[in-house]
């Protein structure tokens, strides 16, 4: 059951914004810079991308450490390491993107918005390093996008995919689109609900400034896929969206008028 209404944040002090702007974002911005140039650079002869995704959880993990936020794996038993699987999060913030490189103990693939591609640095990084473009303009394009992430299951390496399509503007489970368990499906591989806790009120959306907190991936049980068809997506969508929230619900609680991590 999801939450209808989020209570207001705490107001954040001004120290904490103007040592954000001055020190905090400068140093992102720099390691950004430097470790995407470094990845370009792998991905001339990175043909498996191996290399390339050393590089992308390094900078996650330096951009963790400047954001003074640790993260903790909870239901590690849960991951099939060794095993391919679409793995589904909540989306809830920029930040989402570095814990989850940082902390997910394997190399995977994203899918990422088309329009990235002919962005400079960003969509090289994003060709040269394997990611997955998907275009949800038209039904057909989305398709397309789609089965372009079943081609890399079946190749054997495991996807990171956002089911909501963007950020959740109120820090709350919403609506999820049906890719994930078409994915799932299709590639016959398992579907594994991930819940990612604390990254909204460290930095939510439409604000700038980082608020230090812990954070943690909640890894769910995974879900079969055996004997489903592409009819059963959005069955399978319900039975997702009902695990993330029920993991988000559980390691947190409201104190003080903020969701605290449990």
């Amino acid at each position: 059951m999801s939450v209808k209404k989020r209570a207001a944040p705490k107001q954040v002090p001004w120290l904490v914004k103007w040592f954000t702007y001055l020190f905090v974002l400068p140093l992102l911005g720099l390691a950004t810079a430097g470790f995407g140039c470094v990845s370009l650079l792998c991905g001339l002869w990175d043909k498996s991308g191996e290399q390339q995704h050393a590089i992308a959880r390094a900078w996650a993990n330096v951009l963790l450490l400047i954001s003074l936020s640790p993260v903790e794996l909870v239901g590690r038993e849960n991951l099939p390491v060794g095993s391919v699987a679409v793995y589904a999060s909540n989306h809830l913030s920029y930040y989402d993107t570095p814990v989850l490189f940082g902390k997910l103990p394997f190399q995977f693939r994203i899918l990422a918005k088309q329009a990235l591609w002919p962005v400079p640095f960003v969509g090289w990084y994003l060709n040269r390093s394997g990611q997955v473009p998907i275009d949800a303009g038209s039904s057909r394009s989305a398709i397309a996008g789609l089965l372009r992430g079943v081609k890399t299951l079946k190749s054997g390496l495991p996807l990171v995919i956002f089911p909501e399509g963007g950020r959740a503007e109120f820090g709350h489970t919403t609506p999820f689109q049906s890719g994930a368990a078409f994915m799932a499906i299709k590639a016959q591989v398992p579907l594994v609900p991930l819940a990612l806790i604390g990254t909204y009120e460290m930095l939510p959306i439409h604000t700038y400034h980082l608020t230090p907190r812990p954070l943690k991936i909640v890894v769910g049980k995974p879900i079969s896929t055996g004997g489903l068809t592409t009819r059963d997506a959005e069955t399978l969508t319900q039975q997702l969206f009902t695990d993330i929230t029920a993991l988000y619900s559980e390691h947190h609680e409201v104190v003080n008028g903020t969701m605290e991590t449990v």
